[in-house]
């Protein structure tokens, strides 16, 4: 069996745990996740502790088991404490600024950029150089600072760009004559 999903997810205090026949459902204060279970896994909630076996002894039933603990145990922090990933803008006159649902870029083009934030993501702009993009999902928090830094990566010889704030860019040397 899966080392991962040997270990129980112990559900925090305010988190509702339903199981389906189909889907997993975690509801807490920052929103309701949902996740389509396998049909090589048995998902039993005891306790305050929602626990992962494997049906059979195959290798794709062990794998899936360690996945969907992993996945859950990824759920119930979010709606709970919830996930963030913070973008810095590098650049003279690159800058930023959160209105409402949508997040307006100015990064060197000659027209600004303006991103929609899905439904569940909130963005904030603490200064015209940082956005910090906040939300449940842990998957679609990636995916929007994915998107928003795939604007303009940090490009290599001055490092110019949207980049991750634990990012760190390697400068390549310029041609010499």
């Amino acid at each position: 069996m899966s080392r991962i999903a040997k270990n129980p997810v112990a559900v925090a205090k305010g988190v509702d745990v339903a199981i389906g026949a189909e889907e997993i459902s975690v509801k807490g204060p920052l929103g309701t996740l949902k996740q389509r279970l396998s049909p090589l896994v048995s998902v039993k909630l005891a306790d305050g502790h929602v626990s992962f076996v494997a049906n059979d002894a195959s290798r794709e039933a062990n794998a899936m088991s360690g996945t969907l603990r992993a996945l859950v145990a990824g759920m119930v922090h979010g709606v709970t404490k919830g996930y963030e990933k913070k973008l810095t803008l590098v650049g003279v006159g690159y800058r930023a600024q959160a209105q409402g649902d949508k997040l307006n870029l100015s990064l060197g083009f000659s027209h600004p950029v303006v991103h929609q934030m899905p439904a569940g993501i909130k963005c904030e702009t603490p200064t015209q150089t940082e956005i910090l993009i906040k939300g449940a999902d842990k998957q679609r928090v990636g995916q929007v600072a994915a998107e928003v830094r795939g604007y303009k990566s940090p490009e290599p010889y001055k490092g110019k760009g949207v980049r991750y704030a634990d990012e760190h860019v390697v400068i390549k040397e310029t041609k010499k004559k």
